[in-house]
């Protein structure tokens, strides 16, 4: 066969019929609809996240029994491959669409207003990846604390999952990130739960101030509730005292 008439081969994206997959994260309507969802579902990761880390104010013994039951299921590696590939996603998705809307601004948005107008009266969407870039520094530090378990100047040996999580939220270094990492997560959850019903178009005027209130109330317990951590390890020391050493590989849930 002459090569010069020969068809060109299917692209990969062509052979596995994914032309749908490509067209929903490369469209700004597909890509806020993504994002939607992946944002669903991190906040729901976020809810039973906290839940499990406020066993700290019941005590060290439960915390562990949680800690290390949790890391006895089977299931564990699927849910966290599926909690990376969403928050894989989600990043992506607030990187392509910032650079999509500055392209086709064609100006900084900076430029364009001046600071005064930026502080007075920058809605919450506006903070949207100032506060996202910072809950990502949040999060690559909090892995390297409690899953990677690679900081120097944190003693893990020897210790149980609710006695390591004292000593990460004790270090002064990861008790201001993770601080500074919660009062961030309020303006992106605030502005990012009601945005998303948006986006997957449930969106309508008579209920949009209600899941706009909702979106606030959950943003602010949210906040608060991971706020809290890092100061009841200062305020209340003695949470961790009856921490028992951990067995064999298992360590603390990511936080």
């Amino acid at each position: 066969m002459d090569t010069a008439t020969a068809e060109p081969r299917p692209s990969v994206v062509e052979r596995l019929n994914l032309r749908w997959l490509h067209r929903l994260l490369t469209s700004s309507v597909g890509r806020k609809f993504v994002m939607g969802l992946t944002g669903l579902g991190l906040s729901g990761f976020l809810v039973v996240h906290l839940a499990g880390n406020l066993l700290l104010y019941s005590g060290a013994e439960r915390y562990d029994h949680y800690a290390h039951t949790l890391h006895e299921q089977e299931w564990l590696p699927l849910a966290e491959a599926g909690l990376f590939l969403l928050f894989f996603l989600h990043i992506y998705l607030a990187f392509a669409t910032t650079y999509d809307n500055r392209r086709a601004r064609g100006t900084p948005y900076a430029a364009k207003r001046s600071k005064q107008d930026l502080v007075t009266t920058a809605p919450p969407h506006n903070w949207m990846f100032v506060s996202g870039a910072v809950i990502l520094g949040f999060l690559i530090l909090h892995i390297i604390d409690m899953k990677l378990e690679a900081r120097p100047d944190i003693v893990y040996e020897g210790k149980g999952p609710a006695a390591i999580t004292f000593s990460v939220l004790q270090n002064p270094i990861s008790a201001v990130v993770y601080i500074v990492g919660s009062l961030f997560l309020l303006p992106h959850l605030w502005h990012g739960f009601s945005s998303a019903f948006q986006s997957l178009g449930l969106n309508h005027p008579k209920y949009t101030p209600t899941i706009k209130l909702m979106g606030y109330v959950f943003a602010v317990v949210i906040a608060l509730g991971f706020f809290s951590l890092p100061v009841a390890t200062w305020v209340l020391p003695n949470l961790a005292v009856e921490s028992q050493p951990s067995q064999g590989a298992i360590s603390a849930p990511v936080k």
